[in-house]
């Protein structure tokens, strides 16, 4: 029965982290399935580019709390298994830390939209707010000093995820977590495959550029 609930939660996260607000956002404000512009993406970088500032903020907003959520959920509801179910406790940072990456998988493969998405990053810095604060808040300094000096959103969430990996060694924080820093942070780098060649090939667009329509 323990594993059945986990299981349940686990699929809860991605359900969560698969909501398409990117493609939702777009498709209300513009008419338009936000796939076929730009990047392709869902997330909120594409957005702005696509649709406008106000909308990219409500996608970034939105996604961080589908991120948040999945570790408050589980967080919430794991007082009750592990009355429940006696011996349990140490499970506890690994079935948050899976939920976690569920919900940075829904989100970049969401079942509603063909398993198509975003690139995680928002989610994942959602979950670093619900994992460990002082992680989020260094992540969104390396953020924003990259883009202060790059003005390549890209780049930018490349070096959050490093610099998340590094921190969650450097400030003690559970293995399990350190293991979804380092899953996480793989994972967000391989979503940006296509914004790596085009860093590589000095075409990628700064901020403030649009991009043409695919």
């Amino acid at each position: 029965m323990v594993v059945f609930a986990i299981v349940l939660l686990w699929l809860a996260a991605y359900l969560l982290g698969s909501i398409p607000t990117g493609y939702l956002v777009a498709k209300a404000v513009k008419g338009i399935d936000i796939r076929e512009y730009g990047s392709g993406g869902t997330g909120a970088t594409n957005v702005l580019r696509t649709v406008g500032k106000a909308a990219a903020i409500a996608v970034l907003l939105i996604d961080m709390v589908k991120g948040l959520g999945a570790v408050l959920l589980v967080s919430a509801i794991w007082p009750s298994l592990e009355t429940t179910f006696a011996g349990t406790a140490a499970w506890q940072p690994w079935v948050i830390t899976l939920a976690a990456l569920m919900t940075l998988i829904g989100h970049s493969r969401s079942v509603w939209i063909n398993f198509t998405g975003g690139k995680s990053a928002a989610s994942g810095l959602g979950v670093l707010l619900g994992l460990a604060w002082p992680v989020a808040l260094g992540a969104v300094v390396a953020f924003a000093v990259t883009l202060a000096v790059s003005r390549i959103v890209s780049l930018s969430s490349i070096a959050a995820a490093l610099v998340t990996i590094v921190l969650m060694v450097a400030t003690g924080q559970p293995l399990a977590y350190g293991v979804l820093a380092l899953l996480g942070g793989v994972y967000v780098i391989l979503r940006h495959r296509s914004n790596i060649d085009r860093l590589l090939a000095g075409t990628e667009p700064r901020l403030g550029q649009s991009t043409s329509k695919s």
